[in-house]
C-alpha cells in the first residue's frame, strides 16, 4: 500500500500566499508524496501597486494580473471561497461553483494567507455609497465611475449638477489615497479636452487625511513634498481631517465643512480577514499571532503571514509592518519551513528589514526613501516604475506593462468604459409583428 502524501493547503493568493505557493513548488515539484493546494477567490494574482494606474487608464487591466494557472505548473489550484477553518479536525471548508456548493479539504499543514478587508468603521453612508481601491473590479469601477460621470456633466441639461458630478473625494493619505487621487486627477484632467462644455476650474479632487502630514510611512520632507506637488496640480489636501457622514450627494467632514460631491474612494482603513475571529489560536486586534517561524502556537501545523498575521520583530521588540515586500519574504519562510519540517531540517526565523517605499504622484513625479535615503521628483518616479516593473511576475506582463508605458508617451489616455451589457435582443415572433416597446429590450450580463 502507498504511503498517504502530505497535504499543504495554502488560502489566499496575495502577495504571501502566492510566493509561498511558488517557493513550495521550486522545492517539492519532483515530490510524490507532497501535495500542495492553493485556494482563492481569483484565478489570477493581482499586483496591487499598480492597481491605481487601471484605474486612471494608464495599463490595460490584465497586464497587472497573472493567471494563478501559469504562474504554478505543480500547485493545484482551487476557485473558491473559504467558508470556515476547522483547526480541530484539521479540514478547510471551501464553497465554489455557480451554487456555491461546499468542500472539504483536509489537510496537514495549513498556510493562512487570508489579507484584510476594507473596514468602513460604521460611518453613516460609506459603505452604501463609497467606492474602494483593494481589487481589480474596484479600479475597475472606478474608471468606468470617472469615464460617466464625465459624459453626464458634458450634456447641457446635467449643467446644474456638474458641481457633484466633478467632485472626487478621497479618504486616506497613505499609499493607497495619495496614488489613487494623483492618477484620477490627471485622467480626468487630461481628458478635459474630449469635452467641450467642461474645464478644468469645474474639476475638484479632495483629499482628506486625519494626520498632519500625508504618506506617514515616508519622512514628514516626502509627506510635504507630495502634498505641495499635488496642490499645484489642483488637488486640495485636507490635513488632518476625517470623513464623519456620506449622504446621497455630499462628504460631511470633521472640521465643520461638507463637500457638495457625487464619488467618495475610501482607502483609509482595513481590517484582518473575519474568518479569523472564529478560529481558537491567540490573536490580537483581530490578527493572528505567530512565532518568529511563522507558526500558530498551540496548532502544530498551521502557519500564518501577511495581513492576517502578527509577525514579532526581535530587533524592535514589535511587530513587522503588512506591507507587500514583508508578506513575499514571509511566504519563502514558511515554505522553507514547511520544507525543513518534511525533510527534518532546522527552521529558521524571519528576519527582514524595510529596504525602501516608494509612491508615484503622477506626472512623472514620485517619492521614495530606499535604504533610508530620500528621493523626489522624477528620480523617484522612474525608481517607481523600474522597480515595481522588476518586481512584477512574468516576462510577458512586464513586456506588456512597458509597452503601455511606452504608447502614453505618444497616445492620449483611453475613454472607454469597460461594461458587460450584451446586445439588443428580440424574439423571432415578435420580430414578425415588428418592433415594439414590448418586444425588444437590453439584455444586461
Amino acid at each position: 500500500m502507498s504511503q498517504r502524501s502530505v497535504r499543504i493547503l495554502i488560502l489566499g493568493g496575495g502577495f504571501g500566499g502566492i510566493y509561498a505557493a511558488l517557493e513550495l513548488e521550486k522545492h517539492l515539484a519532483r515530490r510524490d508524496d507532497v501535495e500542495v493546494t492553493l485556494v482563492t477567490r481569483d484565478n489570477f494574482f493581482l499586483f496591487t501597486p499598480m492597481l491605481h494606474e487601471v484605474a486612471a487608464s494608464d495599463l490595460d487591466m490584465t497586464h497587472i494580473v497573472n493567471p494563478v494557472r501559469k504562474m504554478l505548473r505543480h500547485v493545484n489550484f482551487f476557485d473558491g471561497d473559504v467558508e470556515h477553518l476547522d483547526l480541530e479536525r484539521r479540514v478547510v471548508v471551501v464553497a465554489h461553483g455557480s451554487d456555491h456548493h461546499t468542500h472539504e479539504l483536509p489537510y496537514d499543514h495549513l498556510v493562512i494567507a487570508l489579507g484584510a478587508v476594507t473596514n468602513f468603521f460604521g460611518l453613516t453612508g460609506l459603505e452604501e455609497r463609497a467606492l474602494t481601491m483593494k481589487s481589480l473590479g474596484d479600479a475597475i469601477v472606478l474608471r468606468n465611475r470617472l469615464i460617466a460621470l464625465l459624459e453626464e456633466a458634458d450634456t447641457e441639461c446635467c449643467a446644474a449638477f456638474r458641481t457633484r458630478l466633478l467632485t472626487f473625494v478621497v479618504a486616506g493619505g497613505g499609499f493607497a489615497g495619495v496614488e489613487t487621487i494623483a492618477g484620477i486627477n490627471d485622467f480626468v484632467r487630461e481628458a478635459l479636452r474630449f469635452y467641450p462644455r467642461l474645464s478644468d476650474d469645474m474639476i475638484r479632487m479632495i483629499l482628506v487625511h486625519p494626520g498632519a502630514v500625508i504618506l506617514p510611512e515616508l519622512s514628514e520632507s516626502l509627506g510635504r513634498y507630495a502634498q505641495r506637488k499635488l496642490a499645484e496640480r489642483g488637488v486640495e489636501v485636507r490635513a488632518e481631517t476625517k470623513v464623519t457622514r456620506v449622504g446621497v450627494a455630499d462628504v460631511a467632514l470633521s472640521d465643520g465643512t461638507t463637500v457638495e460631491a457625487g464619488t467618495i474612494i475610501w482607502t483609509a482603513g482595513t481590517t484582518p480577514n473575519p474568518l479569523l475571529a472564529t478560529l481558537p489560536c491567540l490573536k490580537e486586534r483581530g490578527r493572528i499571532r505567530v512565532t518568529e517561524h511563522l507558526e500558530v502556537a498551540g496548532w502544530p501545523g498551521v502557519w500564518a503571514l501577511g495581513d492576517c498575521a502578527l509577525v514579532p520583530d526581535p530587533r524592535t521588540g514589535t511587530f513587522h509592518p503588512p506591507t507587500a515586500q514583508h508578506a513575499i519574504r514571509e511566504g519563502r519562510c514558511v515554505a522553507r519551513n514547511i520544507v525543513a519540517e518534511l525533510r527534518g531540517g532546522a527552521k529558521r526565523p524571519f528576519s527582514f528589514r524595510t529596504i525602501g517605499q516608494l509612491a508615484s504622484l503622477g506626472r512623472r513625479t514620485g517619492v521614495a526613501q530606499i535604504l533610508g535615503v530620500n528621493f523626489s521628483g522624477f528620480v523617484a518616479w522612474w525608481l517607481w516604475r523600474t522597480i515595481y516593473l522588476s518586481k512584477l511576475p512574468r516576462f510577458e506582463k512586464k513586456f506588456r506593462v512597458a509597452l503601455d508605458w511606452t504608447l502614453d508617451l505618444v497616445f492620449s489616455k483611453d475613454l472607454v468604459k469597460f461594461v458587460t451589457a450584451r446586445g439588443v435582443t428580440i424574439s423571432q415572433a415578435a420580430a414578425e409583428e415588428g418592433p415594439g416597446p414590448s418586444t425588444a429590450r437590453r439584455a444586461q450580463g
